[in-house]
C-alpha cells in the first residue's frame, strides 16, 4: 500500500528564521550604504560636514531603541532617559578630560584650576583607566536605572505616575551635576577633549572612524534588541504592557522583569550619549533637562511603538527634520517641528512604520503568501487553533 507523502508545511521556525535572515540582510545593507555610499554623496554635493551630523543623529537611535525597549514594548513610558544618555557621556568625557600631555604645568582638568581645585577628585581617579571608562559608560547608567526602576516597580508605581517619578529624577540629577561645579564645570559641562589613546579627536579621520564605530554599535545594538523582543523575554515584556495583572496571576512576577529591562534601556541610552560626545565634543547638564528627555519619546512616537525600526527611523528623521527646519526658519522651526509631531500622532497613531506595515501587509500577505496575523487576544471565532479543534473534534 502506498501512502501518499504529507505536504510540507513551513512551520513557525522555518518562518522565523526566513524573516531573521531578511532583516539581517537589510540592516547589513542599510549599514554598508551608510558606510560606503552615504558620505561619498554628501561629499559630491559639498556637504560633507554632514556626515559628522547624521553620525550624531543614529547616535541619538541608539538611546532610542531603549526608549523603545521600555515605553514601546514594556508600556512604561519614561521621561527621564536623558539623566542616562548624560551619565554615559559623562563617563567617557572624564575619561577624554584626563588625556593632559606630561609637560602640562597642571594635571587637572583645567576647569578645576579655576575653582581653586588643588587635587584631582578621588571619583575622577578610575577614569584615567580607558578600560573602566568603557564600562562606566553601560554599567553606570544601568546602574542608576536599576535602582531607579527597583524603588518605583517595588511598589507597583505605573502609569502616569512613573512618568511623574522619571521627570521629576531628571531635576535632580540636573542641580546635581549643574552645581557641582568644581567637579563637573557646572552648566558649561566638560568639553575641548583632545585625544583618545593618543590619537587626535578632532581630525577629519577620527571623526569618520567614530561616525563608522557608531554604526556598528548601533547594528549590534539593534540586533540585540530584536534578540531581546523575538523571545520568551519580549512576550512576556508584550504580556506586562498588555495585562500586567495577568502575567502576575500566571506565576510571574512583573518587577524583576520591569527592572531588568529598565536597566537595559538605561545602558542602551548611556552608549548612544557616549557616542554623542565624542562627535559633538561636549556634554553638560542641559542633556539631563526635562525637554530633552520628551524629545527622546517623540522620536520613538514619530517613527512607531514597538517597532525598533520605527525608533531608528524617527530619530533619524526628526532629528534631521530639526536641523533643516531650524536652518531654514530660525524663528519658527520649533512651530513646524511641533506641528509635524501633532500631525503622526493625531493621524499616525502607530508611527511612521506602523503606518507602513498597515498599507503594505495586504499586498505582502498576497505576495508571499501568509496567513493573516493574530491579535494578542484572539476572540474564540478567529482563533485557528480553537478552529483546529472544533474541525477535530466535528471529525
Amino acid at each position: 500500500m502506498i501512502v501518499d507523502a504529507p505536504p510540507i508545511v513551513r512551520g513557525k521556525p522555518a518562518r522565523k528564521r526566513t524573516r531573521l535572515i531578511r532583516e539581517i540582510i537589510v540592516v547589513v545593507a542599510i549599514a554598508l550604504a551608510l558606510i560606503f555610499l552615504i558620505p561619498p554623496l554628501l561629499i559630491a554635493v559639498e556637504q560633507g560636514s554632514r556626515v559628522n551630523l547624521l553620525g550624531r543623529f543614529l547616535a541619538l537611535a541608539i538611546a532610542a531603541l531603549g526608549i523603545d525597549l521600555i515605553w514601546g514594548y514594556t508600556g512604561l513610558l519614561s521621561l527621564g532617559h536623558g539623566i542616562f544618555f548624560t551619565l554615559g557621556g559623562y563617563a567617557l568625557a572624564m575619561h577624554l578630560k584626563l588625556q593632559i600631555p606630561p609637560d602640562a604645568s597642571t594635571q587637572l582638568p583645567e576647569f578645576m584650576s579655576l575653582y581653586g581645585v588643588t587635587k584631582l577628585p578621588g571619583f575622577w581617579e578610575p577614569f584615567h583607566s580607558f578600560g573602566f571608562s568603557l564600562l562606566a559608560v553601560i554599567l553606570i547608567p544601568m546602574i542608576v536605572g536599576g535602582l531607579l526602576g527597583y524603588l518605583i516597580f517595588r511598589n507597583r508605581i505605573k502609569g502616569v505616575y512613573f512618568s511623574i517619578i522619571t521627570q521629576a529624577a531628571t531635576i535632580v540629577f540636573f542641580n546635581l551635576f549643574n552645581g557641582q561645579q568644581e567637579f563637573f564645570n557646572g552648566t558649561n559641562g566638560l568639553t575641548d577633549f583632545k585625544t583618545l589613546l593618543g590619537v587626535d579627536i578632532n581630525s577629519d579621520r577620527s571623526q569618520f572612524n567614530f561616525y563608522i564605530l557608531t554604526i556598528v554599535i548601533l547594528a549590534f545594538a539593534y540586533a540585540f534588541c530584536r534578540w531581546l523582543t523575538s523571545g520568551r523575554l519580549g512576550n512576556l515584556l508584550i504580556a506586562i504592557r498588555d495585562d500586567e495583572s495577568r502575567v502576575r496571576f500566571s506565576g510571574y512576577n512583573p518587577t524583576e522583569f520591569k527592572v531588568l529591562v529598565f536597566a537595559i534601556s538605561a545602558g542602551l541610552a548611556g552608549i548612544g550619549g557616549a557616542m554623542y560626545t565624542l562627535q559633538t565634543g561636549i556634554i553638560a547638564p542641559s542633556n539631563m533637562d526635562i525637554p530633552f528627555s520628551i524629545e527622546m519619546v517623540i522620536w520613538v512616537a514619530v517613527g512607531g511603538r514597538a517597532t525598533l525600526a520605527g525608533a531608528v527611523l524617527g530619530a533619524v528623521l526628526v532629528n534631521l527634520a530639526k536641523s533643516f527646519l531650524s536652518e531654514q526658519f530660525a524663528d519658527t522651526w520649533l512651530f513646524f517641528l511641533g506641528g509635524l509631531f501633532l500631525i503622526v500622532v493625531l493621524v499616525l497613531p502607530d508611527g511612521l512604520v506602523g503606518w507602513l506595515r498597515e498599507v503594505t501587509r495586504e499586498p505582502m500577505q498576497k505576495l508571499f503568501r501568509r496567513p493573516q496575523p493574530l491579535l494578542t487576544y484572539p476572540s474564540l471565532e478567529t482563533d485557528i487553533e480553537v478552529q483546529s479543534e472544533r474541525e477535530d473534534l466535528g471529525n
